[in-house]
C-alpha cells in the first residue's frame, strides 16, 4: 500500500452526531498506512438565548457628528470639521497634508474617527482658493450672501469652476488624497465638497456662477478613481434629466442633506422641488440607502430647539419622521455640542442619535460540546433593529474569557456586519475554530467587532451582556472545556502498530473503526482507562464518540 493512500481531502460529518475530525498518517518502511481519527461527539449543540437592550448612542461611525471644541460631553464617534483646499494644497501637483493629518490624529487620539468638507468659497471666511491659482490668474467673483441665515451676510469668493487649472487643481487633489487616504482607519467617511459655497454644490442665490455639469462629472469621476474602500457622499440625488445637476443616482456614493428637519420631506410643492426626499424621488435613488450611507447636517435654524417639547422642526420635518423614511446613519448637529442641554432635551436627543444607522442584537448562540484540543463549531445569529446597515465589512472576532475576565484566546472569523439590512431576517454565522487548544475548565465565549482604528470606540451589541467580560466584547455563553481521552500509537513491529488509548475523560466513550470512513464497526462499546490494540491491516480508519 502507498504511504498516502489514507490522505483524503477533507473529511465530512458521517452520522447526525456533531463530529470532529484530526488526522494522523503514519508509514512503515514495509509500506503500512494507518489512519487515525479522533472524534468527539455530542447529539445536539448546547443553545444560549441571549436578551436584548438598547445599543449605546455613540457605535461607531453613526449617531451625531461634531464640530471642533464642543462644549458638552454628549456620547459621539465622529467629529468633523471644514478644511480650505488652501491649506492643503500648495501647487498643481504639491500637497501639505499636516492640516489633514491634525484633525485625523485628534480624532483618532479620543477614538473617533473623522468626515473632512473640502472648500473654495465659504461666506464670510478668508478664501479657501489655492494661492498658486488666484497667481496664475484665476477669476475670482467676489459678492454678499445674504441668504446666510441664521448668521450674517457674509462675503463670498466664487471661482471661475470652468477655469482649466483650477480643474486639473481639482482632480490632482483628489486623485493624491485617495492615494494617501483611501481605507485609512481614522477616516469615516468623505462627503465630495469643494464645489459651491460650503462644499455644498450649490451657490444659491447666485448659481449663475455655480460649476456646470461638465466640471461636477470630473470631480466625481475622479472620486471615483481615487477611492475603491472610503464611502463618498453628494449633496443632492440627480437623475439623468436633472437642470442643475450631473446624474449620480447609478453611481457608487451616497447622500448628506445639508438641511436636516428644515428641508428634507416631500412637501408636494413646487417650491419646495430642492427638499431631499423630493430630490431623491426625482432621480429614482430612494433606495440608495441600502448600500450606501446617508448622513447630512441639522439645519442650523433648529439646533436651539430640535429637542423641545414639542419641537421647532416645521411641521412634516420632525427628526424622527425625517431620519427613518431616508434611512439616516450620521448627522452633523452641532446643537448638541455647544451647550450642555437640560436632562429632559438630553434624554430626547439620545433617542435621536440612538436612532440613527444600524443596531445588531444576537438572539440566540449555538456552540457544540467543547474539548481541550478538539475543534468547535460556533453558531449564532445577528439581526438589525436599526434603520440604515452597516456600510464597511469589519470582521467578527470569537474569544474566550477565564473566570477572572482575562482574554485567554481569540479567533477571527470570516462573518462581516456589512449589509444586513434593518427588519431583515436574522443572519445566521458559523465558524469552526480549527483546536481550541485551551486547558480544561472553565471559560465564557465572546464575540466583538474587529474596530479597524486599535483604540477605536468598540462596536457594541444591543445585548444585555455586551461588555460584560471585556469592553467592546459581547458574551455569548459559559464554556465548559472537557478533557477527552488520549491517543498514543508506536511501531513494535515492521508489520505491526500498537495504539494505546489512555480515557480519564468523563463520560461514556466507544471506539468504531472503518476502511473507508462510511462503514463503521465497533471495537470497543466502553472504552476502559487503558486500551491497547495491535493493529496489522493497512488502511484503517478510528474514531472515539462520546455519548450525548
Amino acid at each position: 500500500m502507498r504511504a498516502d493512500a489514507s490522505r483524503r481531502a477533507g473529511f465530512v460529518c458521517l452520522t447526525s452526531m456533531k463530529l470532529a475530525f484530526i488526522e494522523h498518517a503514519l508509514a512503515t518502511a514495509t509500506g503500512i498506512a494507518l489512519s487515525m481519527l479522533t472524534v468527539t461527539a455530542s447529539s445536539k449543540a448546547a443553545t444560549n438565548h441571549l436578551q436584548y437592550t438598547p445599543a449605546p448612542p455613540d457605535n461607531p461611525l453613526k449617531g451625531f457628528v461634531a464640530y471642533p471644541g464642543p462644549k458638552s460631553d454628549f456620547p459621539h464617534s465622529l467629529v468633523w470639521n471644514y478644511l480650505p483646499l488652501r491649506s492643503l494644497m500648495t501647487g498643481l501637483t504639491n500637497f501639505d497634508w499636516g492640516p489633514l493629518e491634525a484633525e485625523l490624529d485628534n480624532a483618532a487620539i479620543q477614538g473617533r474617527q473623522f468626515i473632512p468638507r473640502f472648500y473654495l468659497d465659504f461666506p464670510g471666511h478668508p478664501t479657501g482658493i489655492p494661492r498658486f491659482l488666484i497667481d496664475a490668474g484665476l477669476k475670482v467673483y467676489t459678492w454678499t450672501n445674504y441668504n446666510n441665515d441664521p448668521f450674517p451676510p457674509g462675503v463670498c469668493n466664487t471661482p471661475d469652476y470652468e477655469n482649466p487649472m483650477l480643474r486639473a487643481a481639482l482632480t490632482n487633489f483628489i486623485a493624491a488624497l485617495g492615494a494617501r487616504y483611501d481605507k485609512d482607519p481614522r477616516l469615516a467617511y468623505v462627503p465630495m465638497g469643494l464645489l459651491g459655497l460650503w462644499g455644498e454644490w450649490h451657490n444659491s442665490p447666485r448659481n449663475d456662477l455655480f460649476a456646470s455639469k461638465t466640471v461636477q462629472t470630473e470631480v466625481m469621476d475622479a472620486y471615483k478613481a481615487a477611492f475603491k474602500y472610503t464611502r463618498i457622499l453628494a449633496r443632492y440625488p440627480a437623475g439623468s434629466n436633472d437642470p442643475t445637476y450631473a446624474e449620480n443616482a447609478s453611481r457608487n456614493l451616497g447622500y448628506h442633506d445639508d438641511s436636516f428637519a428644515w428641508a428634507t420631506m416631500h412637501t408636494g410643492r413646487p417650491q419646495d422641488a430642492w427638499f431631499f426626499q423630493t430630490r431623491l424621488q426625482n432621480a429614482g435613488a430612494v433606495d440608495k440607502w441600502r448600500g450606501h450611507p446617508i448622513g447630512g447636517e441639522v439645519r442650523p435654524e433648529v439646533w436651539n430647539c430640535l429637542w423641545d417639547d414639542p419641537t421647532c422642526a416645521p411641521a412634516g420635518q420632525e427628526f424622527a419622521r425625517c431620519a427613518t423614511n431616508l434611512h439616516v446613519t450620521w448627522l452633523a448637529n452641532h446643537g448638541v455640542f455647544k451647550n450642555i442641554l437640560p436632562p429632559d432635551k438630553l434624554q430626547r436627543a439620545l433617542a435621536g442619535a440612538r436612532l440613527l444607522g444600524y443596531e445588531f442584537h444576537v438572539p440566540w448562540v449555538a456552540v457544540d460540546e467543547a474539548f481541550a484540543d478538539a475543534p468547535l463549531r460556533v453558531s449564532w445569529a445577528v439581526t438589525n433593529s436599526g434603520i440604515a446597515p452597516f456600510y464597511y465589512d469589519w470582521p467578527l472576532e470569537l474569544g474566550a474569557f477565564n473566570t477572572n475576565k482575562m482574554l485567554v484566546a481569540s479567533w477571527l472569523t470570516n462573518s462581516k456586519l456589512l449589509a444586513i439590512q434593518p427588519g431583515a431576517p436574522e443572519r445566521v454565522m458559523e465558524h469552526k475554530i480549527p483546536s481550541l487548544n485551551l486547558p480544561p475548565g472553565d471559560y465564557f465565549l465572546t464575540l466583538r467587532v474587529v474596530h479597524p482604528l486599535k483604540n477605536g470606540k468598540p462596536l457594541r451589541f444591543a445585548n444585555a451582556t455586551q461588555d460584560q467580560h471585556g469592553p467592546g466584547w459581547l458574551t455569548l455563553c459559559p464554556l465548559h472545556v472537557a478533557a477527552r481521552p488520549k491517543l498514543g500509537a508506536e511501531f513494535v513491529a515492521p508489520d505491526r502498530l500498537r495504539l494505546t488509548i489512555y480515557n480519564d475523560a468523563p463520560g461514556l466513550w466507544w471506539l468504531e473503526s472503518s476502511a473507508d470512513l462510511f462503514t463503521w464497526n465497533p471495537v470497543c462499546t466502553n472504552v476502559p482507562p487503558a486500551l491497547i490494540l495491535h493493529i496489522s491491516e493497512g488502511r484503517r480508519f478510528f474514531r472515539l464518540l462520546r455519548q450525548g
